[in-house]
């Protein structure tokens, strides 16, 4: 693991422990976390009182780096898209799907900045 990597990952762990927490304290329920069918994969999976909510999770440790939303492309979306198709099939999901987005940026060890966008994307037919 190179050096580079290893601070990306940490933070990418730790905010995503920030928004499975942000979700818990908003009601919802934790269904899995870094779920996979093959290579895709999403970040967590909650539900709501209406909907399987599919959640990508963006982290960035300074204000000063690009919006992280500015970073959830075209070609991830899809990738979530077909996850979540797994994840529902295989889980005899019956409940409509939302697909949000959980942007965190960490200023300093002690304060975070949290932004949940609601049906950040919808799938396409």
């Amino acid at each position: 693991m190179s050096k580079t990597k290893k601070p990306t990952k940490e933070t990418g762990n730790k905010g995503e422990e920030i928004a499975v927490n942000f979700l818990k304290s908003k009601g919802y329920n934790i269904l899995d976390r870094n779920w996979r069918s093959g290579k895709l994969e999403i970040d967590i999976v909650a539900k709501s009182t209406d909907f399987v909510v599919f959640i990508e999770v963006k982290t960035r440790a300074r204000k000063d780096f690009e919006h992280p939303k500015d970073l959830f492309t075209i070609g991830q979306q899809k990738r979530i898209i077909n996850a979540s198709h797994d994840y529902i099939l295989i889980n005899d999901i019956e409940l409509e799907a939302r697909f949000d987005l959980i942007i965190i940026v960490l200023d300093n060890p002690n304060s975070e900045h949290i932004e949940h966008i609601e049906e950040a994307f919808y799938p396409t037919l």
